[in-house]
């Protein structure tokens, strides 16, 4: 290596059935179970310490000796991550709440969090060798895909539903993606995908169905601790498609209980997801461990209309063993909650961190949150992306208008 990273990386192994893999060859899903495979780290060699981190650069790469990157010359970035954890204290008044708080991940590279997990993806496929990376998308991460690709200098492929946002359309193919426009949904962009990867020469970073992309997403986890002065809230509310972001901070929590960094207390971790699409909540609420695919599936969070999800099993287990819950919610929420956090608190989310308020209204009306309670929304995107998800029709003001000699 010309530039050592300091990273721990030491092996890959399946959360499911525990079988071991080399971490320096390229893999996907367990090759023995088609289940999620994570990076293992040897944390007792990590000497970095908390105090440390204050002398590094504010992005993501400040926890790479925790990260999966070997030699720093193959790290990727656009300056993503240690977005800002807003407070919003007209919010937490209104809803009668001591602390909300907004993790603001619109404000990343490409404007979503989906900067985290593809600039971490990216960078190991390069590292491991790959000449061209690919991926299904609902909108946010195709359009990330395509921009680290270009910084990386790789090829890249992006499949999408024909409906998803015309925003992430353009990204994709102004950065220099190959784009594929689909009738259908994520799942059937990613089958498109499968199909065609092996005569391309694709590598396939599909969520979860690649380790690395979890890597990006868990310092998520990372800097939440950071920023509340290594304690963690009481209750994070995430909003849940494939999930990364939520079981990577579930995975970043037990990395830096293990770190001595934090102690053994957990957040409640809430799912949301729309009403049209919710299979995670259906499967939560129906007891199960997996969740079967949700059939005619609909919503305007193109972020959230992702039918399954192969992380299922892993999202559920983050969810029960924190003590916390899965919430739908509608439409109409979304958009109330859309205006009502622009409004009150500046911040213009996403459809899908707006769904993260309506969900708090909920939970504060059932009492499953508390005035006591520390809560956490993450907007996981920007909600300049989304420019048709809220109808606005500003009053016009003709030449000939009387306002132009009386005022408006």
């Amino acid at each position: 290596m010309a530039n050592p990273t300091g990273s721990s990386l030491s092996h890959l192994e399946c959360t499911a059935c525990g079988r071991t893999f080399d971490a320096d060859e390229p893999h996907r899903l367990c090759a023995d179970c088609g289940k999620v495979l994570y990076p293992r780290y040897d944390l007792a060699k990590v000497a970095l310490r908390p105090s440390d981190l204050l002398a590094r650069e504010p992005s993501m790469w400040r926890y790479r000796e925790v990260l999966p990157i070997r030699d720093a010359d193959h790290v990727v970035t656009l300056g993503e991550g240690f977005t800002p954890l807003l407070p919003a204290p007209r919010l937490s008044a209104r809803l009668g709440l001591g602390d909300v708080r907004i993790k603001d991940e619109g404000q990343n590279p490409t404007g979503s969090f989906k900067a985290r997990g593809m600039s971490a993806a990216v960078s190991r496929a390069r590292e491991l060798g790959a000449k061209a990376v690919a991926a299904p998308s609902a909108g946010n991460a195709g359009g990330a895909l395509a921009a680290y690709a270009a910084r990386a200098g790789l090829a890249a492929g992006v499949v999408m539903p024909e409906d998803c946002p015309r925003i992430n359309q353009v990204e994709a193919v102004v950065s220099g993606a190959d784009t594929w426009l689909v009738d259908g949904l994520i799942d059937d962009a990613g089958r498109l995908v499968r199909t065609t990867s092996e005569a391309r020469g694709w590598f396939d970073v599909s969520t979860l169905k690649e380790p690395y992309r979890v890597e990006g997403k868990k310092t998520l986890g990372y800097e939440l601790a950071e920023q509340l002065g290594w304690e963690l809230p009481d209750v994070v509310i995430y909003p849940t498609g494939g999930g990364t972001g939520l079981v990577g901070m579930w995975k970043a929590f037990a990395e830096m209980t293990e770190l001595g960094w934090i102690g053994e207390k957990r957040p409640r971790m809430v799912v949301v997801q729309a009403e049209g699409c919710a299979p995670i909540v259906r499967a939560h609420d129906q007891g199960e461990r997996h969740a079967p695919r949700w059939e005619d599936a609909t919503t305007d969070a193109s972020g959230l209309r992702v039918p399954v999800a192969v992380g299922d099993y892993l999202i559920l287990d983050a969810v029960r063993d924190s003590g916390g819950t899965a919430v739908s919610v509608s439409e109409d929420e979304m958009r109330e909650a859309t205006r009502e956090l622009a409004a009150s608190e500046g911040i213009y989310p996403a459809p899908e961190g707006a769904a993260t308020l309506a969900a708090l209204r909920r939970l504060r009306d059932t009492g499953a949150v508390t005035d006591t309670d520390r809560v956490v929304l993450f907007n996981t995107g920007a909600g300049q992306k989304y420019p048709d998800f809220v109808p606005v029709s500003p009053e016009f003001v003709p030449a000939d208008s009387p306002a132009w000699a009386s005022g408006l």
